[in-house]
């Protein structure tokens, strides 16, 4: 990347696409759950946007290759624009369905040219940072989203087209930076690997940074998409479940940067062993104090500030990994995590709500992420180890 301008023009966009997410999941899940939808009818409509990033993850690293990373930002961006702008035309199960699987593939795109402009030309001693307030802008994006989902009330049109306008205005941007293409080295190295041996080199080099990227997906569909139905039906009212998921958010927006700084002076490894232990714990106190509304709060808000970053620290963990021809690939494996994650969350939480609905939502996320721990933790150990006996 030529200049910091540039750097801030990215991250911006990401902001704007964060505010959509933020805005969309839980908006969506409260209009349908108004209108009588099973909540498990409810997160199969939220896992579209995920299906649709699956569906175009193995087709972005040839284009990206090819003509660079702001025509794919760009495509990604005015799909995700149409999209929005098309949901008040036609009040539908499957309709809605297809939008949103149009805005995955669209966000994917958007996210995963972003990403890898950013990683591929970030220094390593900065590259925490770097990708840490890319995690930032997101979650500040995230978290305003929610708060809008108020105006529902006053037409269920108008978030669909504020939206939109927003994702319409920071597009136009995009035409200020100049196009970049990935190294010509790394182009060349990765073309004398078929797509599945490239996939199969990252996991080889790199699986355990995808699982953070894995857990927060899950963790940020279940709690957008499923949450307001379990708390709506445990009489928590719409401004009051919009205030719970901004807590999280700006718990995760609050932490962002610092531990971004801790990961590159301490580790990434370590960092996020403790966030994700820490979160581990926040969850399962919040499955105690549900019942007290400023108890929660504070739980999900301390959630957030250690669990916000695994994202973002996942990829930068990934880029330490992973040699470097086979970053677009490592990036497009972060996404694809992430939406296996997503994918799983609205469904399976919805599940869970209407099968167990005397257990709390919030032990859900406390046994994923203590599995996430677990498994970082022997990876860990084992590979301490396997250094110590090579000495």
């Amino acid at each position: 990347m030529r200049n910091a301008y540039s750097f801030w023009i990215l991250v911006s966009i990401v902001a704007v696409s964060g505010f959509s997410q933020g805005l969309l999941l839980p908006l969506i899940a409260i209009i349908f759950e108004q209108d009588g939808l099973s909540s498990s009818m409810n997160g199969l409509n939220a896992v579209a946007i995920y299906i649709g990033i699956l569906l175009v993850s193995p087709f972005m690293e040839a284009p990206l290759r090819k003509f660079g990373y702001r025509p794919v930002i760009m495509t990604g961006g005015l799909i995700v624009v149409v999209a929005l702008l098309a949901f008040p035309l036609w009040k539908s199960f499957w309709f809605w369905f297809v939008l949103r699987l149009l805005i995955g593939i669209g966000d994917n795109a958007l996210h995963f040219g972003t990403q890898t402009w950013i990683t591929s030309s970030s220094p390593e001693k900065v590259r925490g940072r770097n990708i840490s307030i890319y995690g930032l802008f997101f979650g500040i994006g995230f978290a305003v989203g929610p708060l809008m989902t108020s105006l529902v009330k006053v037409s269920e049109s108008l978030p669909f087209i504020l939206s939109g306008a927003l994702c319409l205005i920071a597009w136009f941007t995009l035409f200020q930076l100049r196009n970049e293409f990935p190294t010509e080295e790394n182009t060349q190295s990765a073309q004398q690997q078929g797509l599945l041996k490239r996939f199969g080199s990252t996991l080889k080099y790199a699986w355990v940074a995808f699982l953070p990227p894995l857990g927060y997906g899950f963790l940020e569909s279940s709690l957008n998409g499923s949450f307001p139905i379990y708390g709506l039906r445990q009489d928590i009212g719409v401004s009051e479940v919009s205030i719970l998921l901004t807590g999280f958010a700006i718990g995760g927006i609050v932490f962002q940067i610092p531990l971004g700084m801790l990961s590159d002076k301490f580790g990434r490894k370590y960092t996020l062993l403790t966030v994700i232990l820490l979160g581990t714990v926040f969850f399962g106190t919040a499955a105690f104090t549900e019942q007290h509304y400023i108890a929660l709060f504070i739980c999900l808000f301390a959630a957030g500030m250690s669990l916000g970053s695994t994202f973002s620290l996942g990829i930068s963990y990934m880029t330490d990994l992973t040699p470097r021809h086979l970053l677009p690939t490592g990036n497009l494996l972060c996404s694809i995590f992430f939406s296996i994650g997503s994918l799983g969350g609205p469904y399976i939480s919805g599940v869970f709500i209407e099968k167990m609905p005397d257990l709390s939502f919030f032990f859900i996320m406390t046994v994923i992420f203590a599995g996430i721990f677990t498994t970082l933790l022997v990876h860990a150990i084992f590979t301490k180890r396997a250094v110590v006996a090579e000495q």
